[in-house]
């Protein structure tokens, strides 16, 4: 059963709120080498990423180590956001989500949450080798969740480049390894 390392990106430079796709600041750049340097015993592996920026910049340093590609996966990208809501008000929805279950989320807001859930269970099933894939707090939590049987949206407190490692059955169950680093983390 392939392992695959699921790690939270670094630190962005902008909330949620500021930048629909942020760079990392000078502390999330530091937490990517950091994150390189803890996983590149593994490898070389695969490396897959988000196609947003601050997972991009996140997964360089251990690609560029390895002297592999990163592959964009859309699949694993951050939960989105609800239609209509402006970079103002969707921290706030989020916020709210947050503290519910994906069953009350999908009820609330539609079928494109189930599928956005549904989609990024089977891009990380269809992976048959060791593969590290840099994605989000959400995602990773969906992950988390699928494992252990927990609907809640939030079921770990990840910190950012955190390393979740989980075994995959390639029909869509996992398993926890190990659990990412947690910590009070700001969701702006």
């Amino acid at each position: 059963m392939p392992r695959l390392h699921l790690v939270r990106h670094g630190r962005a430079a902008a909330g949620w709120n500021v930048d629909p796709d942020p760079a990392l600041d000078d502390h999330g750049q530091r937490q990517a080498r950091e994150v390189s340097d803890k996983l590149f015993g593994l490898g070389p592996l695969p490396v897959l990423s988000s196609p947003l920026r601050r997972c991009r910049e996140t997964s360089q340093p251990l690609a560029t180590r390895w002297g592999v590609e990163v592959s964009i996966e859309p699949r694993v990208a951050e939960i989105p956001s609800p239609e209509g809501h402006t970079l103002e008000t969707r921290i706030e929805w989020l916020r709210s989500a947050m503290a519910g279950t994906w069953a009350e989320l999908v009820a609330s807001d539609g079928q494109r949450y189930a599928d956005y859930r549904t989609n990024l269970l089977d891009a990380l099933a269809s992976i048959s080798t060791d593969t590290v894939v840099f994605s989000h707090f959400i995602a990773i939590n969906v992950v988390i969740g699928a494992a252990t049987s927990d609907d809640r949206m939030v079921v770990a407190s990840l910190d950012n480049c955190s390393v979740t490692t989980v075994t995959s059955d390639g029909r869509g169950g996992f398993t926890i390894v190990e659990m990412g680093n947690e910590a009070d983390t700001l969701i702006r």
